[in-house]
C-alpha cells in the first residue's frame, strides 16, 4: 500500500515500484489524500471536465490501470497547494486537518486491506510540499494505530511487516544543482512553478538508503502512467519539461529508507518483501 498526497505522486515518484510488484502478482493499493485541486491546469485540459479535481482523478485512474493497481482509495481532503498559498487556508485542506483524524482514516485502510508493506514520503515530503509532509506524518501515526489492539474500531488490528519512506536520489539533487546554473537556471527555483529549492534539499534531505528497487523492467509502464497526467506535464514526460528529462536519467532504481522494523547497520535490500 502506498499512501500519497496527490494524483501523479504515484507515477512520477514510486511508479516503478508499484508496477514492479503488481506485475509480480502482489495486490498493490494506493491511498490518495486529495484530488490535486490546486494543481495548475491549462484550460484546454478541462474540456469535458467540471473541475481540475475531476480531470486529475481521471488522470490518476488512467495511471492506475497502467500500473495495474488493485485499488485507488481517496481520503477526500483538498489539495493544500504550496507554502503560503491561499489553498492552505481552505477548510478542507489536508494541512488543516487534525493529524489524528487523517491517521484514523489511513489506519482504517490498513486494517481493511491488510498490506504487508506500506510506502509513503520521507519526513520532508521529498521537496517540502505541505501535503506530502502531512500525509507522511499521518501514515507514520496510522502505522502505529493499525496494529494497536487498544485502538478499537470495527476492524481487527493489523500490523504491517514493514514501513518505507521513498527518498530522492542524492546524486540527482547534486547533479541538478551543478547543471542548472550552466544552462541559466536557478537551482533554488526549480520545478514547474519555481518553488523547489534544490540547494536546500541537498543540505536537508540526507536520509539513509536501505532499499534500492531495480524498476528497469517496468520502465515503459512508468513512462505510460506518467503520460496519463498530461495536465501536469510540459508535454510527454520523457520529451517535455526539464524536470522530467533530468529525472528520467535516474528512473531505473527507486530508493527507500526503512522506518520499520528499525534497520540494522549496513542494511542494503533489493526487495521490499525481504
Amino acid at each position: 500500500m502506498a499512501v500519497l498526497a496527490h494524483p501523479d505522486d504515484e507515477s512520477f515518484g514510486l511508479g516503478g515500484t508499484l508496477a514492479l510488484y503488481a506485475r509480480r502478482g502482489h495486490p498493490v493499493h494506493l491511498v490518495c489524500a486529495t484530488r490535486g485541486e490546486a494543481g495548475e491546469c491549462e484550460p484546454s485540459f478541462l474540456e469535458g471536465f467540471e473541475s481540475v479535481a475531476a480531470r486529475r482523478e481521471a488522470e490518476l485512474r488512467c495511471a492506475a490501470g497502467i500500473l495495474r493497481l488493485a485499488g485507488v482509495h481517496f481520503l477526500d481532503y483538498r489539495d493544500s497547494g504550496m507554502p503560503g498559498s491561499a489553498d492552505n487556508e481552505h477548510p478542507n485542506a489536508l494541512v488543516a486537518a487534525p493529524l489524528e483524524e487523517v491517521a484514523a482514516k489511513v489506519a482504517e485502510r490498513i486494517r481493511k486491506l491488510r498490506p504487508q508493506v506500506v510506502l509513503t514520503f520521507d519526513p520532508i515530503g521529498g521537496y517540502k510540499h505541505p501535503d506530502h509532509i502531512a500525509i507522511h506524518r499521518a501514515t507514520v501515526r496510522a502505522f502505529e494505530l493499525a496494529g494497536d489492539a487498544s485502538y478499537v474500531t470495527d476492524l481487527e488490528p493489523h500490523q504491517p511487516d514493514k514501513l518505507y519512506y521513498q527518498v530522492f536520489p542524492k546524486n540527482f539533487l547534486r547533479f541538478a544543482v551543478r547543471l542548472l546554473p550552466l544552462i541559466g537556471r536557478d537551482p533554488r527555483r526549480f520545478g514547474r512553478n519555481g518553488d523547489i529549492d534544490l540547494v536546500a534539499l541537498v543540505e536537508e534531505s540526507d536520509f539513509p538508503v536501505h532499499a534500492r528497487i531495480n524498476c528497469r523492467s517496468v520502465s515503459q509502464e512508468k513512462v505510460a502512467a506518467s503520460a496519463c497526467h498530461s495536465s501536469q506535464l510540459e508535454g510527454n514526460p520523457r520529451q517535455g519539461g526539464l524536470t522530467s528529462r533530468l529525472m528520467s536519467w535516474f528512473d531505473g532504481v527507486e530508493l527507500y529508507m526503512r522506518a520499520y522494523p528499525p534497520p540494522e547497520p549496513g542494511l542494503h535490500e533489493k526487495d521490499l518483501f525481504t
